[in-house]
């Protein structure tokens, strides 16, 4: 893993420490992730490319970066999420986009009791999907407060 990638990891953590903020985050992260590349898909640029296809590389750049060995796997993830959103009608995918930052939302201040860390670094927006991808698959753990 990166250096700055642990970093924006430890300031992610501190940001999500509730257990039932993490939990609204495991179902809001895909939904917005999701949302984001669908909707920039429906941005064509021409010659087959749109916005999404931008969206992709830009985030697929960065975890191949900062982390090389998850972030293939995290550019396979996003990736599918463009031919994915061809299949979903666009009122399930802003559907998607309500309930999944209305969840992260209610996550932030009903249990969390903070802002989003995207709110103070906008590029947390970017760490927050490989560090729940980083926990689930357990290529991470946060360092434990005593």
């Amino acid at each position: 893993m990166n250096p700055t990638l642990a970093r924006l990891f430890d300031e992610y953590a501190a940001d999500h420490r509730h257990p039932t903020n993490r939990l609204t985050h495991k179902l809001a992260i895909p939904l917005i992730v999701f949302h984001i590349l669908a909707m920039l898909h429906w941005v064509q640029l021409g010659a087959g490319l749109s916005l999404g296809h931008l969206g992709w590389l830009f985030a697929s750049a960065f975890y191949l970066w900062a982390w090389p060995r998850l972030g293939l796997g995290m550019a396979l993830l996003f990736g599918l999420c463009l031919p994915l959103s061809e299949l979903v009608p666009a009122p399930v995918v802003v559907g998607m986009a309500v309930v999944g930052w209305t969840v992260q939302l209610a996550g932030h201040s009903i249990w969390e009791k903070n802002r989003p860390s995207f709110a103070r670094n906008l590029v947390q927006a970017l760490v927050g999907p490989i560090f729940f991808v980083a926990l689930l698959t357990g290529s991470w753990r946060p360092a434990r407060a005593d």
